[in-house]
């Protein structure tokens, strides 16, 4: 996926050296959390739409310098770390630097998620199989096997929780019947987290319980 078409340099950058009075009119108007900083041309980081605040008109960018925070990405970034660091900073903009620290845009939330959403994982039909593993024993080579070995396609998979040495990764497979997947991967191990509703492991369950509920109440 092609990404660096959604760099946007419509959006302010500031000196250091300016007041703050433009950029409390930014936040003010814009629903951006942060907007970069430079010093005599060269990236120095962002300011938060959280310490407005605190941003006094006639006060300095420069008064807030140990406020700045850093992060930024190149054009280089691959459009999953874009992900990450979006939320690991709880940012919807991302300045983006040449290899000289010049700022030559952003990257905005809303851009990149719409061209997330235009991909095959979710355009193409199929449906949304979550599977659960110890973090020592997936495979995504095995999971694809899982898949074609269904004659169904792997769309895509990625990881989406990882704790207590247990991976949740969250796939899209080319079929609408997941139920003959979702049984052979249990058959390999995997938990199933969610699947479609059509999972028939899961509605065996569900006669079994309503079975046993009507047995308890004779």
């Amino acid at each position: 996926m092609q990404i660096q078409d959604q760099i946007i340099t419509t959006l302010p950058v500031f000196e250091v050296s300016e007041t703050l009075e433009e950029v409390i009119q930014f936040f003010e108007e814009t629903t951006f959390s942060h907007v970069a900083v430079t010093e005599k041309g060269v990236y120095l980081g962002v300011l938060s739409e959280n310490d407005l605040a605190c941003f006094e008109p006639e006060k300095k960018i420069e008064d807030f310098r140990v406020e700045l925070e850093t992060f930024f990405v190149t054009k280089q970034t691959a459009w999953l770390d874009l992900l990450e660091l979006f939320s690991r900073n709880e940012a919807n903009v991302l300045p983006v630097l040449d290899d000289d620290h010049v700022i030559i845009g952003y990257y905005d939330l809303e851009d990149i998620v719409s061209a997330f959403i235009d991909t095959p994982f979710f355009r193409e039909p199929g449906g949304i199989l979550v599977i659960a593993i110890g973090i020592k024993d997936y495979s995504f080579s095995e999971i694809a096997q899982i898949v074609e070995s269904n004659n169904a396609r792997l769309l895509g998979a990625f990881i989406t929780d990882s704790q207590n040495d247990v991976v949740q990764i969250t796939l899209k497979v080319g079929t609408l019947n997941l139920n003959e997947v979702a049984q052979t991967f249990r058959r390999y191990n995997y938990t199933i987290i969610f699947g479609n509703s059509d999972d028939q492991f899961i509605e065996d369950l569900k006669q079994r319980s309503d079975y046993l509920e009507k047995y308890l109440n004779v």
